[in-house]
């Protein structure tokens, strides 16, 4: 993927996070959400396409990404920060269902999110509940990837 598909990739997730916070609040209709971004904010630069499938793809796989994240929290549930809910919520989308993008991408991606949304040391939460899930959900992409990496230094 080239720098620029990256960037709209990830302007992509911070809107949908901007969205799905929203949903979270209001459980307005993820169409309605979607029609609200485009009237209200320039996307030219957004991977709109990638917008609007983790806007209306999260809440169709609600269950399953809630029962997932709360398996690796310390916490209950409804005490996490409703950014860092939405942060999670998104990238857990994307480890359990898109296993085109690297876990590392994934974890990335979604520490840079928090930093720039969350509470200001909300990344490293959400980086020990994504790194406990990606070992579970990923788990042989990290056995690879580790093996990888392990082979270069041994170079």
């Amino acid at each position: 993927m080239n720098k620029q598909k990256n960037s709209e990739r990830h302007r992509a997730r911070e809107c949908a996070l901007q969205a799905i916070y929203q949903w979270q609040f209001t459980q307005d209709s993820p169409a309605d959400i979607e029609l609200q971004f485009h009237e209200e904010y320039d996307l030219s630069k957004v991977d709109t396409e990638y917008f609007s499938e983790i806007l209306h793809q999260i809440p169709k796989k609600l269950t399953e990404i809630d029962n997932t994240i709360e398996k690796a929290l310390d916490r209950p549930f409804h005490d996490l920060n409703p950014v860092e809910l939405a942060v999670l919520r998104i990238a857990v989308y994307e480890l359990l269902y898109r296993q085109d993008i690297p876990y590392k991408v994934v974890i990335n991606e979604a520490l840079q999110i928090t930093k720039t949304f969350g509470a200001q040391e909300g990344f490293k939460y959400v980086n020990g509940v994504l790194d406990t899930l990606a070992k579970n959900i990923r788990g042989l992409e990290i056995s690879l990837q580790q093996s990888k990496d392990s082979a270069k230094k041994s170079d």
